[in-house]
């Protein structure tokens, strides 16, 4: 299989086409909620949806726990969804 390196933003070195990962911290659920003044269990209903692509990933310790986390790129995504859920709310 062969990578084309100009679609995922490769680094060459002695032609190996490497991918190059710009993700250097995420956020737990948490931490989100915390930082945007929003309810925890609220917004992982908010989240549920969302996808990798979208900048959301599971982080597994010890054990089968795991915790949702988002990069900058899924906060912000995460951010227009909260807005897009208040103007809409769901009937409960």
């Amino acid at each position: 299989m062969e990578l084309d390196a100009s679609r995922v933003g490769a680094l060459h070195s002695g032609g190996i086409a490497m991918h190059v990962n710009k993700v250097h911290a995420v956020f737990t659920i948490g931490r989100v909620a915390n930082d945007l003044g929003e309810d925890e269990d609220w917004l992982w209903d908010v989240a549920n949806g969302m996808d990798t692509e979208d900048g959301v990933i599971w982080v597994y310790g010890i054990g089968d726990d795991g915790v949702m986390a988002f990069t900058d790129f899924g906060i912000e995504n995460l951010i227009e969804l909260i807005r897009i859920h208040k103007e809409n709310p769901e009937p409960q």
